[in-house]
């Protein structure tokens, strides 16, 4: 039982460590609205014409968004905030 067990601890210890790095990765990154190209959006639009990523119909629309670094959507042409 000790092998199992030590398995078990194991299993535990890299689900654990994965889902930090999950967060830590999603704290890094930030919404970028109107730099997502035709089919590549990440999910919904702001408007809520749809629900899905990889549903943009045509590229840079300032409806669609994608997660880029924090810092780099402005550089890259988007903005932060959703259209109104």
């Amino acid at each position: 039982m000790n092998k199992r067990h030590a398995l078990l601890a194991t299993a535990l210890a890299t689900v654990c460590i994965a889902g930090l790095g999950n967060a830590q990765a999603a704290e890094e990154k930030e919404k970028c609205y109107g730099i997502a190209k035709a089919g590549q959006n990440d999910c919904a639009t702001a408007t809520g014409s749809h629900s899905c990523a990889g549903q943009a119909k045509k590229d840079k629309d300032a409806n669609e968004w994608k997660y880029v670094a924090k810092g780099t959507c402005e550089k890259a042409g988007g903005k932060t905030t959703a259209p109104k």
